[in-house]
């Protein structure tokens, strides 16, 4: 699904063919499938609307208006049956059900980064709340939405929750001006406390592995620490250091080199393929020979959010795997291999890394970096590949199709949809 302006484009993801056009009432603001892929969700946050249309009967459709308390937020719940609505401020979320049209109300939700989390099954839901000056969490039950826990976090400011994808264990991270990352049982239980320091910028990102034994930790200091799910203890700190030194690490450095035209193919004027080719530039991977020195850039230290630390960070599908990057060293991407607990290869791109993304089926990594290229890395080898666009095509980010057969680029302006050759076997 695509929106332009104020309407809903729906294609099929092999054939692009449109399937679908929805009219809304005013410019979407964002859009959501249902799991089940039967509905979609448009809402517009500036007029306070949520549209939702049917695919299956184009001709159903269901609008939910929050009138004067607004809207900042909107999401499917698990069952796709009810549809959660932040009103501006934070003072409440609104739960409006399809079936019924009843309306529940969850009070006092805190406005912070990732204040509802729902557990992979879909059976319990997290929601981060602050009164009277303190934070609190309460764990409903999705089904019938009754209150199944509440209970307060020993957090100064509450920046976000996340559930283990077993969706036994909560994971809860304080402000990044104090280091302190709490893990909560689904009882309410806490379960361990962990502080790496103190007195200075703390947690940036982080992220649970998909067999959620470990939990990533990336913070201001440059590193990420990996924790454990039988002690919750560090069992490992990744560093990332301006200078590759080991070995045993394979760098990857992207190289631009400009085509060559034989003589006798120029005409004047020339053809518009061979004006493409001789002004474009092609990228491929060369490897380094160890030490390496990566681009670093100084960060300004009077601004808020100053950029260092580990602000991207990302598990492989089958635990193998981490990629990482550092925002101070912005044009790296770090991949970590997770059974020996070491740096496996870097890839230095020559502009700053936009966005990566794990290829759900397998140990495959896609990196934009701003440009019409998108990079491919896995074990076997990585590679950069052309988008093929008439005019400056700039990804800026990327989102793979849960088959891991295609995916689609993104630009401000436009998109694509990039199609892999699966190998066969």
């Amino acid at each position: 699904a695509s929106c332009v302006q104020y309407r809903l484009v729906v294609r099929d993801a092999s054939t692009l063919q449109i399937l679908q056009l929805y009219t809304c009432l005013d410019q979407i603001q964002y859009v959501e499938w249902l799991s089940d892929s039967l509905f979609i969700l448009c809402a517009m946050y500036k007029r306070g609307v949520v549209q939702v249309w049917s695919l299956e009967q184009p001709d159903w459709h269901c609008k939910i208006d929050e009138g004067s308390a607004g809207l900042v937020a909107s999401c499917w719940s698990p069952d796709g049956r009810h549809i959660l609505n932040t009103t501006e401020f934070h003072l409440r979320i609104t739960v409006w059900s399809l079936c019924t049209k009843s309306v529940s109300y969850i009070k006092y939700p805190k406005a912070c980064q990732q204040g509802v989390a729902f557990t992979k099954d879909g059976r319990y839901m997290a929601v981060a709340e602050r009164r009277d000056c303190k934070d609190f969490i309460s764990i409903f039950v999705c089904s019938d939405w009754q209150l199944l826990r509440h209970f307060d976090t020993e957090t100064q400011d509450l920046f976000g929750i996340e559930w283990a994808p077993n969706g036994c264990v909560l994971a809860a991270w304080d402000t990044c001006l104090e280091y302190k990352i709490l893990l909560y049982s689904l009882d309410g239980r806490l379960l361990s406390t962990y502080r790496a320091y103190e007195w200075s910028l703390g947690i940036k990102s982080i992220a649970w592995s998909p067999s959620s034994q470990f939990l990533a930790v990336g913070s201001y200091d440059e590193k990420v620490r990996i924790l454990n799910h039988v002690t919750w203890k560090k069992i490992t700190e990744f560093e990332h250091p301006a200078t590759v030194a080991n070995t045993k690490t394979i760098v990857y450095k992207e190289v631009e080199k400009s085509p060559s035209v034989e003589t006798e193919r120029l005409s004047f004027p020339p053809t518009r393929a061979l004006a493409s080719s001789l002004f474009s530039t092609q990228s491929k991977y060369d490897i380094s020979q160890v030490p390496v020195s990566l681009q670093c850039t100084k960060p300004v230290a009077d601004r808020a959010n100053p950029k260092m630390g580990v602000g991207m960070l990302a598990f492989s599908p089958d635990n193998c795997f981490l990629a990482t990057k550092n925002d101070n060293i912005p044009n790296a991407v770090w991949i970590w291999d997770i059974q020996k607990l070491k740096l496996f290869v870097v890839l230095e791109q020559l502009c700053a890394i936009q966005s990566f993304q794990w290829d759900p089926r397998q140990p495959r990594l896609a990196v934009c970096t701003g440009n019409s290229r998108v990079y491919l890395w896995s074990p076997a080898g990585c590679v950069a590949v052309q988008v093929p666009t008439e005019g400056d095509f700039q990804i800026v980010s990327l989102s793979w199709h849960s088959s891991g057969d295609s995916m689609v680029l993104l630009s401000k302006d436009n998109f694509c949809v990039c199609y892999l050759e699966r190998e066969e076997v």
